[in-house]
């Protein structure tokens, strides 16, 4: 079976305008760009299905709201 997804070394990934963190009290790398968010995220690792699902809805939320101010050219 062919693997379309495979890890990339940061210096393969092309540039990008738009950079979104979740939070979850991990470092992430840093990638030069326009515009960053941190969603700042509860990691629900070894907890309830609920917690899951809170955070599903939170990213969904999250997601339309930057989907509107693309839209509206506000980034």
């Amino acid at each position: 079976m062919e693997q379309a997804q495979y890890s990339k070394l940061l210096a393969d990934i092309p540039p990008v305008n738009i950079v979104i963190t979740m939070g979850c009290n991990v470092q992430c790398p840093f990638f030069p760009c326009r515009y960053r968010e941190n969603w700042g995220l509860d990691d629900p690792t070894g907890k309830a299905d609920e917690d899951f699902l809170k955070i599903i809805d939170r990213i969904h939320t999250k997601i339309l709201g930057l989907r509107d101010k693309i839209a509206h050219g506000d980034l």
